[in-house]
């Protein structure tokens, strides 16, 4: 993931952002960091609880949502699979 949050965000060159959220059973401390660190956006553990996920996604393709997630600022529609 972390390779491929890189690869990405070198290829956008600035054009577009396309939200990148981790899924990750790693929940250790720094592991949230390293996923950031990496370009990814945000950062959920698994096991994933539906209102966790539910709200991520909120936040992210929801231009009406709380302060905290990029809303449709030039991003790209998200695709998820659970």
């Amino acid at each position: 993931g972390y390779q491929a949050t890189r690869e990405l965000r070198q290829r956008e060159n600035g054009t577009h952002h396309t939200p990148v959220i981790a899924m990750t059973a790693h929940a250790m401390a720094g592991d949230r960091e390293r996923c950031l660190e990496a370009g990814m956006d945000d950062y959920l553990t698994k096991p994933l609880r539906s209102e966790a996920l539910a709200d991520m996604l909120s936040r992210w393709i929801n231009p009406d949502a709380t302060a905290g997630g990029a809303g449709d600022a030039g991003c790209e529609p998200v695709k998820a699979f659970v």
